[in-house]
């Protein structure tokens, strides 16, 4: 199990564009075999400020996902709505196991 917290800040102008191309790379990354869960976050004191949490299968699997048309399509649409670049970290489920997210 391999968890991505990405945090990301863009634009003000953007935001309405930035949610429909995340939306749209979201529910095609739910379809990958190697993705458990794929949530989609807005904050709510500040709407340019976001947060992806990506939990995949395997430790193989996010390099699997950025080879996907969507991803690449969702990053090139964004590249340049970034208000700052993004910040991700990686993780280790410790609660619950594997078991508890298949």
């Amino acid at each position: 199990m391999r968890i991505v917290i990405v945090h990301i800040h863009v634009q003000p102008e953007a935001i309405a564009a930035f949610i429909a191309a995340t939306t749209d790379n979201a529910r095609h990354s739910l379809e990958e075999e190697g993705i458990v869960r794929f949530d989609f976050m807005q904050q709510r004191d500040d709407p340019t400020r976001f947060v992806l949490v990506e939990v995949y299968r395997d430790e193989d699997a996010p390099a699997r996902h950025k080879e996907t048309a969507h991803y690449q399509r969702w990053r090139a649409a964004v590249a340049d709505m970034m208000a700052e670049p993004r910040q991700g970290q990686t993780y280790s489920n410790l609660f619950p196991d594997d078991a508890g997210w298949s």
